[in-house]
Parts: C-alpha cells; sequence; structure tokens
C-alpha cells in the first residue's frame, strides 16, 4: 500500500485488530521510508443503493458525506470517532438490509437522526433543525421537550 505522507510504495503492518462487530478490519501500518503510521481499514466492497433527493435527482451513496454532515453535527462534542464509524456502520447495514436499488435521502436523514440521538443529544437537535428546517422557535422548543423526555 502506497503511503499517504510520503508515497513510498512498500509499508509493513504493524497491528491487525477486527471490529467489535466483525464487519471491517482495522491495519495500523508503517511506511519503510518515512517510518510514520497510519491507520487503513478493510471492509466488504458492497452496492449500496442509489440515493433519490427531494428535488428527484438521483446520486451515488457516498460514505463521506454521511461522514461529513454527522461530523458537523458533532463538532466539539464527546464523542470518538470510533462511535461514528459504528453509528456509520449500522446505518450501512440498515440501508443494505433494505434491499432496495433507491432509498429516499428522506430515509437516510432519519437513520442519521436516530443514530445521532442515541450519541449525543446536543448533536441530534443540531442536526434535526436543520434536516427539519424549523420554521419558529416553537419547532425547535418541541424537540428540544421530545429529547428531554
Amino acid at each position: 500500500m502506497k503511503c499517504p505522507f510520503c508515497g513510498h510504495l512498500e509499508t509493513q503492518v504493524v497491528e491487525t485488530r477486527m471490529s467489535e462487530d466483525g464487519d471491517s478490519i482495522r491495519r495500523r501500518r508503517q511506511c519503510g521510508a518515512c517510518e510514520k503510521r497510519y491507520t487503513t481499514y478493510e471492509r466488504p466492497d458492497v452496492s449500496f443503493p442509489n440515493i433519490v433527493k427531494k428535488d428527484g435527482r438521483r446520486i451515488d451513496y457516498k460514505r463521506n458525506k454521511l461522514l461529513e454532515s454527522m461530523g458537523l453535527a458533532l463538532r466539539k462534542r464527546p464523542v470518538s470517532t470510533e462511535q461514528v464509524d459504528n453509528a456509520i456502520e449500522r446505518i450501512e447495514e440498515k440501508l443494505l438490509s433494505l434491499g432496495q436499488r433507491e432509498v429516499p435521502s428522506t430515509r437516510i436523514g432519519e437513520l442519521v437522526m436516530r443514530e445521532l440521538k442515541k450519541l449525543d443529544k446536543v448533536a441530534y437537535i443540531r442536526f434535526a433543525s436543520v434536516y427539519r428546517s424549523f420554521e419558529d422557535i416553537d419547532d425547535f422548543k418541541s424537540l428540544v421537550d421530545e429529547v428531554r423526555k
């Protein structure tokens, strides 16, 4: 594997661990030239359904887009990268288990909100306030009241 720091082609696997759910393998690698370490993840290559946007456009599923949107909601919150990765894996498992070729973006939004609600209540409220496009303070207040229960 090519080193992301110096581009050297010879790297060595220093440590290998299986994820808790057994769906991926985490490998720590060290470059033979610059000796820097980095992490890679090995996952099965599967076809995710296309995402149907609200305006009818169809786009490919992109894990990075999901990671970025969750990252915005979780910014400066005490949630580990591992917890976020596990949440994304649960969302992806759900998408695959639906067995559909296309999934509405609203369905993914609901899955994200469910995971954020488990991870961090503040992040959940941040995401939901944007996702649901609150019009006034009463909508926001009702969401906060829902989380408090």
